[in-house]
């Protein structure tokens, strides 16, 4: 299981756009380095915002 994943394979596991995506990590702070971001820092930062789309990702990894 990969850690470390593009904004396509990150917006394919957690039911959301590409675009909403990056514009999260914009807003969250996520760091996307070398075109890559840290699946549990990205879920982490979504949980702590309330989003649905993180329990989702999470309870199906």
């Amino acid at each position: 299981m990969a850690i470390h994943l593009t904004p396509t394979e990150m917006a394919r596991e957690c039911g959301l756009e590409r675009r909403d995506v990056i514009e999260k990590c914009m807003e969250m702070g996520v760091p996307i380095f070398q075109g890559r971001i840290d699946k549990t820092l990205f879920l982490a930062s979504l949980e702590d915002l309330g989003s649905p789309a993180a329990r989702e990702a999470q309870a199906t990894a």
